[in-house]
């Protein structure tokens, strides 16, 4: 079964709402930003046009090296969804001011995003004290920074004695290659090149018996939302059943060619890759672990967490009108 022949019936059930969209789906479009070398079902629909003939409207997709970018962007008004944009920069962002919501939770990846020691430094959960005073590569501001300041809480070792140098991952991984860092911390594809070059403190179980949860989410500006929850349940309802088909399992030969060639991966890699990807169903989204509640109190810790390393200048009393379940309610 394709995932044109699976939206047929959803589409049917959703031209309904098309009503005072259709203005701004003639001849115009939205863009969307989404990350290289991170592979996911949506990327299916993607290379396959499909959103654009849900949407009845052209889809432009623009690859980001971090979510702090993804906010940046949507602040600016170039960009009005971010697919899998990491948690903690969603915080930042909000925190600041910035007037986001949640969508829907793209992916958890607990074993997907960690920090790398080098090699040649011999340390390990064990010896994870000797990182005092040692030079980090972290894009600040992301999961892998607040996952960076978890582990180090963690292990007793103060950031405030390191010397942290902001870095993309795949910039990370040349300079932890290089011998210009002793750890650096990301994902994807740069996690995998960081591997090369040593090993992590924690696995990702590990990591989240500690509390350190690790997944992106789908965001876009409140206002654009309440303006569009028509465009947005229909991206929506894509990405779910792109989700769905992947999740089945009965469609992998078919999906990851597509996936890994629009993540300008190897299909070896990108198997691996989404072996450590979770992507939660409508029904697991709308539960209190996530949208009902989880993630609203989740997001609360993540900003104490910045607050305490001077990462940010305060949290918000509440993140909850930063969640808007509405469209994917609309779904059901």
């Amino acid at each position: 079964m394709t995932l044109k022949t699976y939206l047929k019936g959803a589409a049917a059930g959703l031209a309904v709402l098309a009503g005072s969209q259709a203005a701004f789906a003639d001849g115009h479009g939205i863009t969307v930003a989404y990350f290289l070398e991170w592979p996911m079902p949506f990327e299916y629909a993607k290379a396959t046009g499909l959103y654009d003939e849900a949407l009845g409207m052209e889809v432009k997709w623009v690859s980001f090296d971090t979510g702090t970018a993804m906010s940046a962007a949507m602040a600016s008004g170039d960009v009005q969804i971010a697919v899998s944009q990491g948690l903690p920069p969603f915080v930042v962002a909000t925190s600041a001011g910035q007037d986001l919501q949640i969508i829907d939770v793209a992916v958890s990846y607990s074993d997907n995003d960690n920090c790398v020691v080098a090699e040649a430094l011999e340390i390990d959960a064990d010896s994870a004290g000797e990182l005092a005073g040692k030079k980090v590569a972290v894009p600040l501001g992301t999961a892998a920074h607040y996952g960076f300041l978890k582990q180090m809480g963690h292990f007793g070792v103060d950031p405030a004695g390191m010397e942290i140098v902001d870095m993309a991952p795949v910039d990370g991984a040349a300079a932890l290659s290089q011998g210009a860092v002793d750890m650096a911390c990301g994902w994807g594809g740069g996690l995998r090149r960081m591997l090369d070059h040593g090993n992590v403190l924690l696995t990702g179980a590990e990591k989240e018996e500690l509390g350190i949860l690790v997944f992106d989410v789908t965001s876009a500006l409140s206002g654009w939302v309440a303006e569009n929850s028509d465009t947005v349940a229909k991206f929506l309802e894509v990405t779910a059943k792109a989700n769905e088909m992947w999740n089945s399992g009965d469609n992998t030969a078919e999906m990851l060619p597509v996936i890994a060639k629009d993540a300008g991966m190897e299909e070896e890699a990108a198997q691996a890759s989404l072996a450590t990807f979770t992507f939660p169903s409508l029904d697991e989204q709308l539960s209190e672990k996530w949208l009902g509640g989880g993630a609203q109190d989740f997001m609360k810790g993540v900003a104490e967490v910045f607050v305490a390393a001077g990462a940010i200048d305060g949290a918000l009393d509440s993140y909850a009108d930063n969640v808007n379940a509405g469209p994917l309610e609309a779904l059901k």
